[in-house]
Parts: structure tokens; sequence; C-alpha cells
């Protein structure tokens, strides 16, 4: 089991910018995989970002605005941070996000970006952009 704590989220005017972080903690193995998630309201669950060892995926409607970077945890308690820096953002952005993990080989699968869903799940964080 891994525990995921979501931070940072709010709200910001368009063209503006947030940065929101996941704390991870638990088995590493669990976590070889990190993921930002996002879902709208009356939307399904879409993926805005995911980093592993086999490189970083962006969604298409985030590219070149979004970044993901993970990094070993300052606090003894968790083991990694997964952070995701919006930049230009737009009222479209409006989503509750959420932090995911899951390790790299999963359901007969290997790899962050295969089909294999997300097995772990942060409680997620509002993020409201206004026009």
């Amino acid at each position: 089991e891994l525990d995921l704590v979501e931070s940072g989220g709010g709200s910001v005017e368009a063209e503006g910018a947030l940065r929101i972080s996941c704390a991870v903690s638990g088995n590493a193995y669990d976590m070889q995989c990190l993921g930002w998630f996002r879902q709208a309201p009356g939307q399904e669950r879409e993926t805005v970002a995911r980093s592993g060892s086999d490189g970083t995926y962006y969604t298409a409607a985030v590219q070149g605005r979004f970044t993901i970077a993970r990094h070993s945890a300052k606090n003894g308690k968790y083991l990694q941070m997964v952070d995701l820096q919006m930049d230009g953002l737009k009222p479209d952005d409006t989503a509750v996000y959420y932090c995911a993990a899951r390790p790299y080989c999963s359901r007969g699968l290997c790899g962050c970006h295969t089909t294999s869903p997300y097995l772990f799940w942060g409680q997620g964080i509002q993020v409201n952009v206004s026009s």
C-alpha cells in the first residue's frame, strides 16, 4: 500500500501558474510509475502527465505548459515527491487533480505508459482557473 498526499492547489486567473505536489510513502516498488490525472465536472478522469524510468508523457492539451518532476522527499516519512508545475493555465484546466502510482510492471505489461491502470491514488486537490 502507498500513501499519496497532494498539496498546493487553489485558484488562479488565466495565464497564471500553480505548482501542485504529491508526497508518496510506502513500498518503493509500487511507486516506480507516478502520474497526475484530473477530472473536471461532468467529465471522465484523464491523464495529465506520467513519469517513470521509460520517460515522461504529457497529454496534448498540456504539452509545453505543464512539467512533471519527481525527486526524493526531504521529509523522512515520504520516499518520493512528484510535482506538477502548471504554467499558462487556462479555464479548461479547472479540475480536481489526482496523484497516482503503480509498479513498472503491472497486469502482464511493463512500462509506465501502458494501458495498465494506476493502482494507488491520492485524495485529489482542486485547481480553479478563472477567465
